[in-house]
């Protein structure tokens, strides 16, 4: 479970860093503090199936999307 957990984390990460954002910015986007989505991108917080639609809306992509991201990373 850890895994899938650090896993998420990277996603976010990679697709924030994609578009050149920082945590401030991703973070503002989905309406979330920033010291917390700096827990979620390191595996520290596990984020509600609220918290992930939020990202993946401010991040532009289909929910869907976002997660078969942190599946591939888990492969």
């Amino acid at each position: 479970m850890t895994e899938l957990i650090h896993d998420f984390g990277l996603a976010v990460r990679h697709f924030r860093d994609q578009r050149g954002w920082s945590q401030e910015l991703l973070a503002e986007k989905a309406d979330l503090n920033r010291s917390y989505l700096g827990e979620v991108e390191r595996g520290r917080a596990i984020p509600s199936l609220v918290t992930v639609g939020k990202l993946a809306a401010a991040l532009e992509l289909p929910l869907s999307s976002l997660l078969a991201h942190c599946e591939r990373q888990a492969a």
